[in-house]
């Protein structure tokens, strides 16, 4: 039953065996898919995939194969046309501050109810109002519209107000070039180790090797040795973009704060906060209040060479928030630096391991957005915010 399928999943770089294929059509004999096309698709998961980071590429495989199975509440492919071909209208004039608000108090749970109700009642393409599945209006469904939240259906991702897409991949983020989650923040994260043997700490990890050899020479009687734990040596210091444009990004750098606290295993952490870029001030919560304020040039003078610096953050603010302008030059003391750029310099001339993590690809609408993307990559080795990305930034963290 199902063997071309089986060979889709091998084509598909997924490593079947035929004890987990047998096992597959054991549980279907035994009706563990509940007689459902839905059933039968987590329970094909449940036993062929044996990686979270292979969720993406079983679901691709799994469509390739069922393409021509009708799917219960998917969206239409006429809809779908309507919607990718939407009429060119001026959005703000389509704006309903009251229906906003009425949208706004709508549960994410109404609104799905609320889409499975009008994809059974829509019969033709609708664009510009707030009832329908449609485009540049005030409606929770569709796409390229001003609701304050809803589903998109279709279309480009604009405004980034949408809490789901409909019709999307649940598990592509699981893939190895795409975002992380906690537990494989942590997985990539004890990466970051330099283990040393040399500290003051009892004997008390047991010592195989000695055991085995001082049994050994006395004539076969157990003779347990313990030896000194190592620890890992290696401090770090965690310096995160908060607010603005990494709002979007803010449940993806709480995954990363859960995980790096959640390891355990360096010998130092520090975490701090900033806006865009460091200037004369870090801060100790990402609400950035002034009482949790940290001098930049204190913490430079009182953390040693030899912390690894990991920078998180999108590199995009206006230029002269890098690069300096009048208002970040003025009364300042000479001293110090006088711009953004300078800063990041000082972090660079102090510590010589220093990655930037950046959760955004590089801007393509503008050239100026641009600019302080391009400027930070030269200061400092930038790798993307996935699973291929921390691994290497945690590989050039630990190069001599």
């Amino acid at each position: 039953m199902f063997e071309e399928f089986l060979y889709t999943l091998r084509r598909g770089g997924l490593k079947v065996s035929l004890t987990e294929w047998m096992a597959l059509m054991e549980a279907l004999d035994k009706g563990l898919h509940r007689s459902s096309f839905t059933g039968f698709y987590h329970l094909c998961r449940c036993l062929l995939v044996k990686s979270e980071a292979d969720f993406d590429r079983f679901d691709r495989c799994f469509l390739q194969y069922f393409k021509d199975v009708p799917f219960e509440g998917e969206v239409s492919q006429e809809l779908l046309d309507w919607l990718n071909r939407p009429d060119v209208l001026t959005d703000y004039a389509n704006w309903d501050e009251e229906q906003a608000r009425l949208n706004e108090r709508l549960s994410e749970e109404e609104i799905e109810k609320m889409l499975q109700e009008r994809m059974r009642e829509q019969t033709e393409e609708h664009n510009g109002g707030n009832y329908w599945v449609g485009t540049h209006g005030m409606s929770t469904f569709g796409n390229s519209g001003l609701s304050p939240k809803g589903i998109r259906v279709g279309g480009q991702g604009m405004h980034r107000r949408a809490f789901r897409v409909a019709g999307e991949r649940r598990f592509r983020d699981f893939r190895g070039d795409n975002t992380l989650d906690t537990r494989q923040f942590q997985v990539a994260l004890k990466r970051l180790r330099q283990y040393s043997g040399l500290v003051d700490l009892p004997p008390t990890e047991f010592d195989v090797d000695s055991t085995i050899q001082d049994t050994a020479e006395h004539g076969g009687m157990l003779t347990v040795r313990y030896k000194r734990p190592r620890q890992n040596t290696v401090k770090v210091l965690l310096l995160m973009d908060s607010g603005g444009s990494m709002d979007y990004y803010a449940q993806l750098c709480s995954a990363l704060f859960q995980a790096v606290s959640k390891v355990g295993h360096f010998k130092d952490l520090k975490v701090y906060y900033f806006h865009n870029c460091v200037y004369g001030r870090v801060y100790t919560d990402p609400s950035l209040l002034p009482s949790g304020a940290v001098n930049t040039q204190w913490l430079l003078s009182n953390l040693s060479s030899e912390y690894k610096v990991i920078f998180v953050g999108d590199a995009q603010m206006a230029p002269y928030e890098l690069t300096g302008g009048w208002y970040y030059s003025r009364d300042r003391d000479p001293s110090l630096p006088k711009c953004g750029m300078d800063w990041l310099l000082r972090f660079r001339d102090k510590y010589p391991n220093v990655i930037w993590l950046n959760p955004s690809q590089r801007p393509s609408w503008g050239e100026y957005w641009t600019q302080t993307y391009d400027a930070i990559a030269q200061v400092f080795p930038m790798y993307p915010l996935t699973v291929q990305g921390l691994e290497e930034g945690m590989k050039k963290l630990l190069a001599r």
